[in-house]
């Protein structure tokens, strides 16, 4: 904070070739010109000044804008001069500058100054300025921003995503089946990463597409979609969010990648209903559709084990003389508020899925704030539950073909994989046994969402009518936090091997006759040619 400050303090100076009033062009001349960043008593001002007069030009950054008209020709204005008793009209100037170095120069430090020219709460005489945000930049946090656009910035990452087969043919081949749906039309790739979605479309005969990516990925888009002069012509790579840029025409298709684990997880299916709603004609048709998270209890022993043992090293009492035993509890439940995200063998499942359907078209924004879900199953088999396994699926509702992308246990792995929510406190059910529970995400500012689950088992056989809950466990999740346990589907036999044929025994005497015999054979053989050998 204090560098900032003092940052702040120090006035900064840009020579212009000229600055001309907007409203009057006998104020002033066209002539050689000063602008001034400065603070003075707290309040950030831009100055213009005339070297060959006295006139002088002052704009509060708090409500002043700039707009460019060319390379070295911006305009500035504002909604009211700091210098004038008047505060009912704007002010605006002229600005052109010697070189596009001085206007790229002048353009960051106007950005970094308006920053800190607007703070949340001042008071003005038309009421409380809020902070100059977007909409995404109000509910993410900063830093969370920061990590999650850094990932997706490099190529490493990138190459994951595409070496994803399952993902990546899925996509090509609902985009190719469906050349209907995207010949002649405006497409827009949302949150377009690499760029490859939007050659796809590019390749099916879209007439233009907006690849819109936030990240510095948008340069490597730019240098790939460069590099593939069929498709270049038709394709404008735009750095930004869709909450904050604009596109010249309305899109009659959306196409996007913004599914994480569980589905929701980093937020993007958000900003992929806000670019809907903004951007896309009310015909329009969004790649990917609906899409739709999938639960069922599982069973399994070896995960609990492995997750219980994590917190064992906590249960020294003399460690380097130290005694862990007060951390044991918190480390315990830290572990087991940990999402496991690996593949799974789906016969650990104790019960047929379900699934929440979330339809793209139709959810808003606010929908995935908070996504509550109650949960039936139906025990197949008599067993201790430990969790809630999860994955997902999305449906590509084309004109010609419906093509679904999943992550289901038991189909080509993705990198996606599945996900399980593991209880601290298994429960005991019999086959035929009703399962209930509750699946309740809430999104934070993280990217991410915190996961409440109950599942309860209830009385099973004759009089269960008139019965309660027999057992009920509650464990709380963060899934931005999850346990990576990237190990192959462990194997669960269904019947065992049949037990081996007995040998015959060999007498020390057989044993000696068959050494024998094989010497002989050996003297027997003719030698090789050393040279022939090797």
């Amino acid at each position: 904070m204090e560098v900032s400050s003092v940052k702040k303090l120090e006035q900064m100076e840009f020579s212009l070739e000229s600055v001309t009033d907007l409203s009057s062009s006998s104020v002033s001349s066209s002539s050689p010109a000063v602008a001034t960043f400065s603070c003075v008593d707290g309040v950030t001002e831009l100055r213009f000044l005339q070297s060959d007069s006295t006139h002088c030009f002052n704009f509060d950054l708090a409500s002043a804008q700039l707009f460019k008209l060319g390379p070295v020709h911006f305009i500035c204005v504002s909604d009211s001069s700091s210098s004038s008793e008047e505060k009912s009209f704007s002010q605006g100037v002229n600005i052109k500058f010697i070189t596009e170095k001085d206007s790229k120069d002048f353009c960051e430090s106007f950005e970094e100054w308006t920053k800190d020219a607007v703070v949340q709460g001042s008071s003005l005489q038309n009421g409380t300025v809020s902070a100059k945000k977007s909409k995404f930049d109000n509910k993410i946090e900063a830093s969370s921003a920061k990590m999650y656009f850094h990932y997706y910035g490099q190529l490493l990452h990138q190459q994951n995503m595409l070496q994803d087969y399952v993902r990546t043919g899925t996509y090509y081949a609902a985009v190719m089946e469906n050349r209907s749906d995207f010949a002649g039309r405006i497409v827009v790739d949302v949150g377009a990463g690499s760029g490859i979605l939007s050659m796809f479309a590019a390749q099916a005969g879209a007439k233009h597409v907006y690849a819109v990516e936030a990240s510095e990925m948008a340069e490597y888009a730019r240098k790939l979609i460069a590099g593939n002069p069929l498709f270049a012509e038709r394709i404008t790579v735009i750095k930004g969010k869709v909450e904050d840029i604009e596109l010249p025409e309305k899109a009659d298709i959306l196409i996007s990648e913004p599914m994480g684990t569980l589905l929701v997880n980093e937020r993007m299916l958000e900003s992929y209903v806000i670019a809907r709603d903004r951007f896309m004609s009310p015909k329009g048709k969004m790649f990917p559709t609906v899409g739709r998270i999938h639960m069922a209890p599982f069973s399994d022993e070896f995960l609990f084990i492995e997750m219980a043992n994590k917190a064992m090293f906590w249960q020294q009492q003399n460690y380097y003389g130290v005694d862990l035993t007060p951390l044991y509890g918190s480390a315990h439940q830290g572990y087991f508020s940990q999402p496991v995200v690996d593949a799974f063998d789906p016969r650990v499942l104790v019960a047929p899925p379900m699934f929440h359907m979330v339809d793209f078209t139709q959810m808003k924004e606010e929908d995935f704030y908070e996504i509550d879900i109650p949960l039936k199953f139906t025990a197949s088999m008599c067993t201790r539950l430990h969790g809630l396994a999860c994955w997902f699926d999305v449906l590509f509702d084309g004109s010609t073909v419906q093509r679904w992308l999943t992550t289901a246990p038991g189909a080509p792995t993705t990198h996606w994989y599945q996900i399980r929510c593991v209880l601290s406190q298994p429960i005991y059910v019999m086959a035929g046994q009703e399962i209930t529970g509750r699946l309740h995400l809430i999104a934070h500012s993280a990217q991410s969402y915190t996961i409440d689950l109950t599942l309860s088992a209830k009385m099973w056989g004759p009089g269960a009518s008139q019965g309660g809950i027999l057992q009920s466990s509650t464990c709380k999740f963060d899934l931005k936090e999850p346990y990576y346990r990237m190990s192959q589907p462990q194997a669960y036999p269904v019947a065992q091997e049949p037990p081996l044929q007995p040998q015959p025994e060999l007498s020390t005497q057989d044993i000696q006759t068959q050494n024998d015999e094989l010497e002989e054979e050996l003297l027997q053989q003719p030698p090789q040619n050393p040279s022939t050998q090797l």
